[in-house]
């Protein structure tokens, strides 16, 4: 018995998929992700190369939103190292520690979503970003905002 060749799909005006709407090297070809983690990127290395020494090591992460444990929400607690606005998390300190035998350096977690939200516009987000990564490095090296960036 003969088979059908299997059915391409297209849409229904015959076009198929089309190519980028805008051309890669256009900065608004770039997704909010990736501006965003531009974003964090611009103001960690402005911080390493004043504290090169203090942040050797350090890991800086981005995720989209806080992760929460829901199999048990009485149990969900912010801690010190938590940085919130109201009782959403915006950033998170893990300090470095050993784990199974594994050493696991001193992580900064920055939460995307929330921080979009509370910024206007791209500007505002690029300032509150960098307080955030600002107020965070301060509590890994248990100093002062203002003495880890003097113009915040």
């Amino acid at each position: 018995m003969d088979r059908l060749p299997a059915r391409t799909r297209r849409d229904r005006h015959g076009r198929g998929l089309r190519g980028r709407l805008v051309p890669p090297t256009v900065p608004l070809s770039r997704s909010r992700a990736e501006q965003f983690d531009d974003l964090v990127l611009d103001a960690v290395e402005d911080l390493e190369r004043r504290w090169e020494r203090e942040l050797a090591g350090v890991e800086f992460a981005v995720e989209d939103v806080p992760w929460v444990d829901h199999t048990s929400p009485d149990e969900v607690v912010l801690d010190a190292d938590v940085l919130e606005d109201g009782s959403v998390p915006l950033a998170r300190v893990l300090p470095a520690h050993r784990e199974g035998g594994k050493e696991h350096p001193a992580r900064i977690v920055v939460y995307r979503r929330p921080l979009e939200i509370r910024a206007a516009d791209r500007d505002d987000l690029a300032d509150l970003v960098r307080d955030v990564v600002v107020d965070q490095v301060a509590v890994l090296l248990g100093r002062d905002p203002e003495e880890i960036d003097p113009t915040a």
